[in-house]
């Protein structure tokens, strides 16, 4: 009788459904791991702007690629913190280079999670230089438990939504727009 109810308690702990960590919501949709960085942002409500500008930049090729990347992703609410006028003048297509330099300026070739970001500050006395696709740097760094992102201006956007996994790497949501020299 022992042995039938040890063999009922095995079978029934593998045939138990499995339990898996949430996928992150952003901006009201759930990021699955199982897309890719474009695939997701489209539909985050949080992110229309910015789909908006990878479209317009012709960047969603390369963000829908293998990578790996790290996207420190503005939302709508960042982008609405620019003077007026700036995004629309951003999205016309005289404008593509300077688009497409700000938004590369969000990038980073590899999957840089939070944890391993904050690791990398820890090591660097506090701070962490990230380079970026557009061949920039961005600067991390620890504000109590929130990473900070500083841009090459001295401007800074907060890590308001961290470690959304993706098929071809990691966003951070950040809550202002990074801008490169």
């Amino acid at each position: 009788m022992k042995k039938i109810l040890i063999v009922v308690l095995v079978l029934a702990a593998f045939a138990a459904p499995k339990t898996y960590a949430q996928n992150k919501m952003v901006g009201g949709a759930e990021m699955s791991p199982t897309k890719n960085i474009v695939e997701n942002a489209v539909n985050s409500k949080d992110h229309t702007t910015l789909v908006a500008a990878v479209k317009a930049a012709g960047l969603v090729e390369t963000l829908s690629s293998a990578g790996p990347f790290t996207v420190f992703a503005p939302t709508n609410e960042a982008f609405n913190k620019l003077p007026a006028g700036t995004v629309d003048n951003l999205v016309k297509p005289e404008n593509k280079e300077a688009l497409t330099k700000i938004l590369t300026y969000h990038v980073v070739a590899g999957k840089v999670t939070a944890a391993e970001l904050i690791d990398l500050i820890k090591k660097n006395n506090g701070k962490a230089e990230l380079k970026t696709v557009q061949g920039g740097l961005l600067i991390a760094s620890l504000k109590g438990k929130k990473v900070i992102i500083t841009d090459e201006k001295g401007g800074t956007a907060t890590v308001t939504i961290a470690d959304v996994l993706q098929s071809n790497g990691v966003i951070h949501v950040v809550d202002n727009v990074l801008l490169p020299n």
